[in-house]
């Protein structure tokens, strides 16, 4: 069963308190894809975090995805990352 847009608002404030995300559950877009078939959903997570200052994109990818990993690819088969600092967010 794949979480509801609140359940992965927690988690990510969770792990990014105090920072800006926001959340699209896509599922409807993958309707009939294998990895949707057992009930997990795809997602959109956008955060603009200052602790992806001087991390690279796998890194940042890194520290978002382990806010969910025991949710993967059961509950939440795949993640859309945009992962930015507050001074790309502003650029």
């Amino acid at each position: 069963m794949r979480p509801t847009l609140d359940d992965l608002r927690a988690r990510f404030e969770a792990a990014f308190p105090g920072d800006a995300i926001e959340l699209a559950d896509d599922s409807h877009l993958h309707a009939g894809h294998a990895g949707s078939a057992g009930g997990a959903g795809h997602y959109t997570v956008r955060i603009v975090s200052p602790r992806f200052h001087g991390a690279s994109t796998v890194a940042r990818h890194r520290l978002v995805y382990d806010a969910v990993r025991d949710w993967m690819p059961h509950r939440v088969h795949a993640l859309v990352i945009v992962a930015r600092t507050p001074a790309e967010a502003s650029a």
